[in-house]
C-alpha cells in the first residue's frame, strides 16, 4: 500500500536493457560528468529498488526515451490546455478509449474523475465543490473494497456507502447516489466483480469508476476495463507504465473526461486546482505509454522470471529457509519472490533483514509481508539480482 524518482542525472545516457538501466551503475549515487551529485551533497543514501513500484520507495526509473520528451517539452511554451486536448486525444487512440486525459497520480484521477460524475460541465456546480447543494452526495463501494486510498473519492465531500451483496448494493441505490466505485485490485474479494458490477451500473445509470492503480501488467488491462463497460478508470503512470512519478491516467467517457478537466488546473477555483500536470509531464506520460505499448513484455516476463529464480535460489540454499517464486494475481502481477524461516531459532525477523539489507552496503531496499520477506524484481536493473542475491544470502547466514 506505499507505493519520485531518483537517478536523474544520468539516466538518460545509460544503455537500457529490457526497459531497465545497466547494471555498472548499481547502487551508485545518481551524477553527470561534470554534474552535482545532488544526493550524496544532500545526505540521501540510494539503493538498489528489490521491492517494486511503491510511492515511498520512488517507485520506477523513466526511460531514456520518457526523460527525452521531458527535456524536449522543458524547452518549449504551450497553451496547456491545447496540450491537454492533443495529448488526451492520442493516448485515447492508443489505449481504445472514448478519451483521456494525464493527471496529477492515480489518486488525481479518483479525485478529479469523483468531480466530473458529481458537477458535470455546470461552471457553479464546479465551484461549490465540495459543497454538495443540488448536487448527489453518495458513492456505493463494496466493503472489502475500502482501500488506502478511498479518501481521493471523499476529497469531493461525498458519503461513501459500504454493501456486500448485489441485493445490498440495489437497496443503498436511491436519489443521491452519485457513482459506485470499484477498487481491480480487491476484485476476487468482493462478492460483485468486475463485469456484474458494470453491469449493475447500466441497469441503474449510476456511473462506475475503477481504480486500477497498480494492474499493468499486462498491456492488455489498458483497455480491459473500459472495454469492459467501466465509465472511468484510473492507473498511475509512474508504476508499470514507468512514466513520471507524479503523473496518472483518467480514462473513460468522453462526457467525463471533458467535466474532470473542468474540474482540473489550469481552471482556477476547483477541487483540482492543486492537482496541476505540466507539460513535462504530458509529454513524458505519452512517451511512456508510447513506449510501454512497443515492448516486448514476454521477453520482458522471462527476464523478470530468471532474476526471480536468481534470488529464490540464493535464499534455498541457506538451511531452514524456505523460497518460492510467485505472481500476484493482480496488482505488480510479474513474479515476485517470498521468503521465510524460523524467526525465533534464527533470532533474526523478516523485519530485522529488511532493515539489515537497507542499511548494508550496497543499500538494497525491499519489504516484509508478516513473517516473510518478499522481494520484486522488476524495478531492478540489469544484473543488480546477482547483487541482491548475495547480500540477502549473507544477512540469512547472520555474515551481514
Amino acid at each position: 500500500m506505499w507505493s519520485r524518482r531518483r537517478f536523474l542525472e544520468s539516466i538518460s545516457a545509460l544503455p537500457i536493457v529490457g526497459g531497465f538501466i545497466d547494471a555498472s551503475t548499481a547502487g551508485a549515487a545518481p551524477s553527470r560528468k561534470g554534474g552535482r551529485d545532488y544526493l550524496r551533497e544532500l545526505g540521501v543514501r540510494p539503493f538498489i529498488n528489490a521491492a517494486g513500484t511503491y510511492t515511498a520507495m520512488t517507485a520506477s526509473l523513466m526511460p531514456p526515451e520518457v526523460m527525452e520528451a521531458i527535456a524536449y517539452a522543458s524547452k518549449h511554451y504551450v497553451m496547456l490546455d491545447e496540450l491537454h486536448d492533443k495529448v488526451g486525444e492520442r493516448i485515447a487512440t492508443l489505449l481504445r478509449c472514448e478519451a483521456a486525459m494525464v493527471t496529477s497520480g492515480a489518486a488525481s484521477a479518483l479525485t478529479l474523475g469523483t468531480a466530473a460524475v458529481l458537477t458535470g460541465t455546470d461552471r457553479q456546480k464546479i465551484v461549490d465543490l465540495p459543497n454538495l447543494v443540488d448536487m448527489k452526495s453518495e458513492v456505493i463501494i463494496q466493503k472489502s473494497h475500502r482501500f488506502g486510498y478511498d479518501h481521493a473519492v471523499r476529497n469531493c465531500g461525498v458519503r461513501l456507502v459500504e454493501v456486500e451483496t448485489r441485493e445490498d448494493l440495489e437497496r443503498a441505490i436511491n436519489q443521491k447516489t452519485a457513482m459506485m466505485i470499484f477498487y481491480n485490485n480487491n476484485n476476487k474479494e468482493g462478492r460483485i466483480q468486475d463485469e456484474e458490477f458494470v453491469r449493475l451500473g447500466k441497469k441503474h445509470a449510476i456511473p462506475t469508476l475503477n481504480d486500477a492503480a497498480a494492474d499493468v501488467p499486462p498491456v492488455e488491462n489498458l483497455w480491459k476495463y473500459t472495454g469492459m463497460g467501466f465509465d472511468l478508470v484510473a492507473f498511475s503512470g509512474g508504476k508499470g507504465l514507468r512514466g513520471p512519478q507524479s503523473a496518472g491516467l483518467l480514462l473513460g467517457r468522453k462526457d467525463l473526461i471533458a467535466a474532470a478537466r473542468l474540474n482540473a488546473p489550469p481552471n482556477g477555483n476547483t477541487v483540482g486546482r492543486g492537482l496541476k500536470v505540466n507539460k513535462e509531464e504530458m509529454l513524458g506520460m505519452l512517451a511512456a505509454i508510447e513506449l510501454y505499448l512497443e515492448t516486448d513484455h514476454e521477453a520482458e516476463n522471462r527476464e523478470f522470471e530468471k532474476r526471480a529464480e536468481e534470488i529464490r535460489k540464493s535464499a534455498a540454499a541457506v538451511p531452514g529457509v524456505k523460497a518460492e517464486v510467485f505472481v500476484p494475481e493482480v496488482a505488480n502481477h510479474v513474479p515476485h519472490v517470498r521468503i521465510s524461516w524460523d524467526a525465533t531459532a534464527a533470532g533474526m525477523t523478516a523485519a530485522d533483514a529488511v532493515k539489515a539489507l537497507r542499511d548494508g552496503e550496497p543499500s538494497i531496499g525491499t519489504r516484509s509481508e508478516g513473517e516473510a520477506l518478499v522481494f520484486g524484481v522488476w524495478m531492478m536493473r540489469p544484473g543488480e539480482e546477482k547483487i541482491v542475491a548475495r547480500r540477502l544470502r549473507q544477512v540469512l547466514e547472520k555474515k551481514a
